[in-house]
């Protein structure tokens, strides 16, 4: 299975990474434990967890590519290049983190249901948890973090929901990255009264973010379909910098074309490449230089500081469109 989906290239987003896997070692005095992550991409945060002062990890992806990871741990991880299943249900580990991985999989009680039992009867076994809040998509109408990969969407209170029911107690829920991601921690119930943590009673709040949501998008996608043809009809040159799902959602449902001159990721093994659909090609931010760009739409704020940076060390000045 071929898939490039690390943001390990992005200082921003390694700060993030690394201080959460600091955080979760040091808070749940993770130690000389074992971990087994379910998804693990190209293994980075695996790694750092390691790295961090767990003992040994076990990571699954399909998409994992052996040889790229770069770590002074390597010897304590193992790897198998496959999707999570029943067939793995005999691992056992410490801790079982699974990030930004749960939003890709539509059955997702059952899903749950095959980690329960990797877990069996072992109480003190940890769940960790990382994926993208869908409130904030619906409150900002980021229609550019929808799109099929993610065939499942959560609030704080359904994830929150969903661990309870297959008997786990929560020990933490909170919003990190700029609000953008839910981070949740778990164990088994200890058939004790669970205590109710804040974000898990807010079916209201997103019944009503979904009722505004058709409105909201439809003000967002003809504001920027507007500003992007004024801008190409005065002769600027667009790029978009972010060369992942997002743009691939938000070129396509804008229908865009010759608007975008571009799309910069600094990513290298994305260079070279093709938007899916549109066919925009992926360059390397070092190619603004002899480019320079009037405008680059940055399709996610938190990214802004780092971006800005990379232009200014490289002279150039365009106007800077966070999504």
């Amino acid at each position: 299975m071929s898939c490039e989906e690390s943001q390990g290239f992005s200082p921003t987003f390694n700060a993030f990474a690394r201080g959460l896997a600091q955080r979760w070692v040091q808070q749940y005095q993770l130690q000389g434990r074992s971990v087994l992550e379910i998804g693990c991409g190209k293994g980075e945060f695996l790694a750092l967890l390691v790295e961090m002062g767990m003992a040994e990890g076990v990571g699954m992806d399909p998409a994992f590519i052996p040889g790229r990871l770069e770590t002074p741990v390597a010897s304590q991880l193992n790897f198998i290049q496959d999707f999570y299943s029943e067939r793995y249900t005999h691992l056992s580990a410490d801790v079982v983190c699974c990030r930004h991985t749960l939003e890709h999989i539509a059955p997702t009680s059952e899903f749950m249901r095959t980690v329960r039992r990797t877990i069996g009867d072992r109480k003190d076994t940890l769940l960790l948890f990382e994926l993208p809040d869908v409130h904030r998509v619906l409150r900002e109408a980021a229609f550019w973090d929808i799109y099929y990969e993610h065939c499942s969407y959560f609030t704080t209170g359904s994830l929150a929901r969903l661990f309870r029911k297959h008997g786990f107690d929560l020990l933490e829920l909170e919003l990190e990255y700029d609000g953008q991601y839910i981070v949740i921690a778990g164990r088994s119930s200890n058939d004790g009264r669970p205590l109710t943590l804040d974000g898990e009673t807010d079916l209201a709040v997103i019944a009503q973010a979904v009722a505004d949501f058709p409105e909201r998008f439809r003000n967002a996608k003809e504001g920027w379909i507007s500003h992007l043809n004024r801008l190409r009809s005065q002769g600027k040159r667009v790029v978009i910098w972010g060369g992942g799902s997002k743009a691939v959602s938000f070129i396509t449902t804008l229908g865009l074309g010759e608007q975008i001159d571009f799309v910069v990721d600094i990513n290298p093994h994305k260079h070279g490449k093709f938007i899916p659909g549109s066919g925009h090609v992926v360059r390397s931010p070092e190619e603004l230089r002899d480019f320079h760009p009037d405008c680059v739409i940055l399709m996610n704020p938190v990214y802004h500081e780092e971006v800005l940076a990379m232009l200014e060390s490289m002279r150039l000045t365009p106007q800077i469109l966070p999504v």
